[in-house]
């Protein structure tokens, strides 16, 4: 059973397009908690969608690739397969793929 805080994580994460990144700290402003980067990671980590709902969009707000429950190498291959190249472990072009939640 995923918490009510759970739950907006997956709903807010499911609008990251596809070919699109987006950082667990910007993920956690747009639910409005944004000290809440950590637990964010936690909730992802719960996904019971996952791919469906792209958990594996959601990375460290340097570029780099941050952790995924069915490992790194799964992750990578899921963002290569949707345009995001991967280079030394963070995003090529981070600034051009990532996509802002509006407030």
């Amino acid at each position: 059973m995923l918490t009510q805080f759970e739950k907006e994580v997956l709903k807010n994460i499911a609008k990251v397009p596809l070919g699109k990144v987006t950082t667990y700290k910007d993920l956690a402003c747009a639910i409005g908690r944004p000290r809440s980067a950590r637990a964010v990671g936690n909730a992802l980590n719960k996904n019971p969608d996952a791919p469906t709902v792209p958990c594996h969009r959601v990375v460290k707000s340097d570029g780099r690739l941050g952790g995924y429950a069915w490992g790194v190498k799964k992750k990578i291959g899921l963002l290569k397969d949707e345009g995001v190249l991967i280079k030394n472990g963070r995003v090529v072009d981070f600034e051009n793929r990532l996509y802002i939640f509006k407030k």
